[in-house]
C-alpha cells in the first residue's frame, strides 16, 4: 500500500505530452487569435479577459517590463485599436511563455470553443488512466495543480481522447494560489485540501517545482516523459523518477 493518501499532479510533461501544449493547444490560439477577436469583439466574456490583460499589463509597465503593451479602454472610435493592442499583448506573452494568470485565463476561454466544437481533444499518456483507477481504489483523492488556468485544466480532461476525466478528481488549483516554485504554494494547497503534507504525493517534470514540493515537506515523484527536457544527474539524485505512472508505488 502507498506511503500517500493524496495525489496532485502536474499536466504538462507529466498527465500530458508537452507537444500537445506546444504543437496543438497555442498554435491554435496564435494562428486563430484575429478571428476569434473579430467574432467575439463586445462579447461580456471576451471583455473581461481583456480587462484582465489590461490589468495585467499596467502591472507589468510598474514593473518595468519594456516588451508590455498596454491596452487602452474603448471608445466609439478606437476599436480597431484596442483589438490590436489585445493581439499584440497576447503574442508577445505567448512568445516570451509566461506563466501568468491573465494570459492563461484568456489561453483557456479560447480553447473552450475548439474543445466544444471538438476540433480539439485533450491528450493524455496511456498509462495516466489505470494510474487514476489504482489510486481511487487505494482510496486515494486526487488532484491537479497546473500552471494552466482551472477552466482550461478542465476542458483538457473533460474532453480527452480518453473521455471525461473529470470525475476522477477531487480538486484543481492554479497559480492563483500561488507560483509552483515557491513552497509555500504547497502549503496552501495542503491546508486548502485539509490534508497533512508527508501525506501528499506531489508528481511533475519540472524539478523546481519537486524542490518547492520537497520543501512543503510533501513527498514526490519525477516525471521523466519522452518529450520533456533531457534531467542532469543532479536533478535524480535521491529522488524516484519515472517514465511511466506504473511505476509509481
Amino acid at each position: 500500500m502507498p506511503t500517500y493518501n493524496t495525489v496532485i499532479l502536474d499536466i504538462e510533461g507529466t498527465t500530458t505530452p508537452i507537444t500537445f501544449v506546444k504543437d496543438v493547444l497555442f498554435p491554435y490560439v496564435t494562428s486563430g487569435l484575429y478571428k476569434f477577436l473579430t467574432e467575439n469583439w463586445g462579447s461580456p466574456g471576451l471583455d473581461q479577459q481583456i480587462e484582465l490583460l489590461r490589468q495585467q499589463a499596467e502591472q507589468d509597465i510598474e514593473a518595468g517590463i519594456k516588451q508590455a503593451v498596454l491596452i487602452p479602454h474603448e471608445t466609439s472610435s478606437n476599436a480597431d485599436q484596442v483589438r490590436a493592442a489585445v493581439q499584440q499583448c497576447i503574442e508577445w506573452q505567448m512568445q516570451e511563455d509566461r506563466k501568468i494568470g491573465a494570459l492563461k485565463s484568456f489561453q483557456g476561454y479560447m480553447w473552450k470553443e475548439g474543445y466544444e466544437s471538438g476540433e480539439l481533444c485533450g491528450q493524455v499518456y496511456d498509462d495516466v488512466v489505470p494510474a487514476f483507477d489504482r489510486w481511487k481504489q487505494q482510496g486515494c483523492k486526487i488532484y491537479i495543480y497546473s500552471s494552466g488556468s482551472v477552466p482550461a485544466q478542465k476542458l483538457l480532461f473533460g474532453h480527452s481522447v480518453k473521455g471525461d476525466l473529470l470525475p476522477y478528481f477531487s480538486g484543481h488549483f492554479d497559480t492563483s494560489i500561488g507560483s509552483k516554485i515557491e513552497s509555500s504554494s504547497y502549503i496552501a494547497i495542503s491546508k486548502a485540501i485539509e490534508a497533512n503534507p508527508s501525506d501528499i504525493l506531489f508528481v511533475s517534470d519540472n524539478v523546481k517545482e519537486i524542490i518547492a514540493a520537497e520543501e512543503a515537506g510533501f513527498q514526490v515523484v519525477l516525471s521523466d516523459r519522452p518529450d520533456i527536457a533531457p534531467l542532469t544527474q543532479q536533478d535524480r539524485l535521491n529522488r524516484r523518477v519515472v517514465t511511466s505512472f506504473s511505476q509509481i508505488p
